[in-house]
């Protein structure tokens, strides 16, 4: 049995902005916003998320999209309606490759999930590091949409790992790297 516990979490990058380039590969070097429309008028509504160009300018899940716009008033900027049915059906084939790597799989939204590895590395971080790669070479390969993966000794790692390299970035901290990984965070909080 393995001393380690191994998890990797698989985080897709701005994933439904990214199934929206997928599908439309023009939209690449433009921001993309991807909106849920309340109806009432044409531009009501918040932002669910936005690709990486549109971030830089302040555009982020949760604002109004009358905000977005404002943000984006001199760009080539793209708002899409939400395609919840196409992001569904991305993220399904996606948890389906994720499950066959793990001993045991959770999912945890439409967009990231859990794996435990741990009897499959038999403990071994850079045997997961190796996985992980592969991992996310398999998607891109079968549908395309990058994803960030963290692999720590407990999800909570795993987590903030998947978080440090986006997009489409890989981070490993094994059991003995923790305090030093999560120094900087605790540093910040320690700051504000």
């Amino acid at each position: 049995m393995a001393s380690n516990r191994v998890i990797i979490h698989a985080d897709f990058d701005y994933f439904y902005a990214q199934c929206e380039e997928r599908e439309n590969p023009t939209l690449k070097d433009k921001p993309v916003v991807v909106c849920i429309y309340s109806g009432r008028s044409e531009d009501s509504g918040a932002v669910s998320t936005a690709n990486y160009i549109a971030r830089k300018y302040g555009v982020k899940a949760g604002i109004s999209i009358i905000m977005a716009k404002r943000k984006l008033k001199n760009t080539d900027a793209v708002f899409l309606p939400a395609n919840f049915e196409l992001y569904e059906k991305v993220s399904e084939n996606i948890m389906n490759i994720l499950r066959a790597y793990g001993d045991a799989f959770e999912q945890t939204g439409i967009d990231e999930a859990f794996i435990d590895v741990t009897q499959r590395v038999n403990g071994e971080f850079e045997i997961a590091k190796q996985l992980a790669q592969k991992i996310q070479k398999e998607i891109f390969e079968k549908e395309k949409i990058t994803v960030s993966i963290g692999v720590g000794p407990n999800k909570l790692i795993a987590k903030i790992a998947a978080g440090k390299q986006k997009p489409h970035g890989l981070t490993m901290v094994k059991p003995e790297e923790i305090e030093n990984f999560l120094r900087p965070c605790l540093l910040m909080n320690l700051s504000e």
